[in-house]
């Protein structure tokens, strides 16, 4: 135990992972929420950990670099995959949740905490004296992003990201939509399936690539002119713009989803994904858009099956915001420049509530042993969280910084070519990297 505090600012998945792990050292935290007394455009909820864009955490394979990122997070006792699991709602080979109990579940454990504190109110101002967890999120309020552009010295980001609507599923008309799981994998009650012909498909293309979007918020509008849109979070609309089959070979590929009337693939097939375990609501998969919620409602019932659909939630589309990391952040996302601050989830280019998870523990863990004046831990780049943390810190390739997902592309290869192919070679960095989780890192306080 130490008289020293850590300050963790934000409490989404990143913030609420970090002072989770921080107060686990035995290290009291003071954790900052602007919520409820203020929210964001895109938040709804008063609960901490709140899910926005989704409710799947995507796959839970282990030959799948997120698959993989999970299972370590879960070794090591990471607060959000535990809560993630005990709400689990049946979504196939994907973690997907009830994401109103997940996130209770988390407030109740950072609350019910005696080394946590908990201040409901907004900070502004960063002070890099005090030993300090940013991790206000992708939707970082002006005045925080002004002090954070101050200390990084300038250089952030922006891009949008969009969130899918939710549709009631007591309004799907099931003798046009059928249950199936692609390829049959998992359980076929996991996703519906709205098939569509040629016809069909041509007349929603032309509505959905006409269709009236939404203003932008007050505080996006000065980045209209600069819109950058994220590849793996997309708005099916710019999407459908890109080409009349790109769609057809995305969100609406129709491969592996046979039509039971037919025995045949359709045309294309929009797929719906069980947002809770009732399967009382399902989310339409690959749908982030930013159309006026009029249009969604007339182009997305287009959709045969849903020509009835009630929306629980309509699509939503808001600005992310986040560091030109390399150069400025090291592997323990800590700042090369005042190594008392960190930072953490998708302001530092990590892209995924998994990945932001991954960002906040590390940089949890590494704030506790700061204040218990511990030597840093580095997570090796044959770990996937360990190669996330180096591509935030490093770079890709590339000069120009982009948003990254967990993926094999960045973890360290093997020296010599494992034979059987991706499959084989992908399980081969997984059970190297669980070996090495297991034999160095279950253990903080006596590392």
């Amino acid at each position: 135990m130490t008289d020293k505090k850590v300050v963790v600012i934000g409490a989404g998945l990143a913030g609420s992972e970090a002072a989770w792990q921080i107060a686990k050292m035995g290290v009291a935290v003071d954790l900052y929420e602007m919520k409820p007394k203020k929210h964001t455009p895109a938040h709804h909820s008063n609960n901490f950990a709140e899910l926005v864009c989704s409710n799947s955490l995507r796959s839970n394979q282990l030959n799948n670099a997120v698959g993989l990122l999970k299972e370590e997070l879960s070794k090591m006792g990471s607060l959000i995959m535990e809560a993630a699991y005990a709400n689990e709602v049946p979504a196939g080979s994907a973690l997907a949740v009830n994401r109103e109990d997940f996130s209770s579940y988390v407030t109740e454990k950072i609350k019910s905490n005696p080394l946590i504190t908990v201040h409901e109110e907004e900070v502004t101002s960063i002070d890099k004296d005090v030993i300090t967890v940013v991790a206000t999120g992708p939707l970082t309020s002006e005045s925080m992003a002004k002090a954070v552009s101050e200390i990084t010295g300038g250089g952030e980001l922006h891009f949008f990201d969009a969130a899918a609507p939710i549709v009631d599923f007591s309004t799907v008309d099931m003798t046009k939509a059928f249950y199936a799981s692609r390829y049959g994998k998992g359980d076929p009650e996991d996703y519906l399936n709205c098939p569509m012909t040629k016809e069909e498909y041509d007349a929603f293309y032309k509505a959905l690539v006409t269709a009236e979007t939404a203003p932008l918020k007050q505080f996006d509008s000065e980045l209209q002119e600069d819109l950058t849109v994220f590849e793996g979070c997309m708005p099916v609309e710019v999407m459908a713009s890109r080409g009349y089959d790109t769609l057809r070979f995305g969100p609406m590929k129709p491969v592996g989803l046979p039509v039971p009337k037919t025995g045949e693939d359709a045309f294309a097939t929009v797929q719906l994904r069980r947002e809770n375990r009732e399967g009382t609501m399902y989310n339409i998969v690959g749908f982030q858009t930013h159309l006026t919620f009029g249009e969604q409602k007339r182009v997305f019932r287009m959709i045969p099956g849903l020509e009835n659909a009630e929306f629980f939630r309509y699509g939503v589309m808001h600005r992310n915001t986040y560091i030109n990391s390399p150069g400025k952040l090291t592997r323990t996302y800590a700042m090369r420049e005042y190594p008392n601050l960190f930072f953490a989830g998708q302001m530092t280019g990590v892209e995924g509530y998994v990945e932001s998870t991954s960002s906040g523990f590390v940089a949890g863990i590494n704030a506790a042993r700061l204040a218990l004046l511990k030597e840093s831990i580095v997570f090796p780049r044959e770990t996937e969280i360990g190669a996330l943390a180096a591509y935030v810190s490093e770079g890709g390739v590339s000069s120009h910084f982009q948003p990254m997902n967990a993926n094999f592309g960045i973890i360290a290869p093997f020296d010599k070519k494992i034979k059987g192919g991706k499959k084989c070679r992908n399980e081969a960095y997984a059970e190297r990297s669980l070996e090495i989780i297991s034999q160095s890192f279950l253990d903080f306080n006596n590392i």
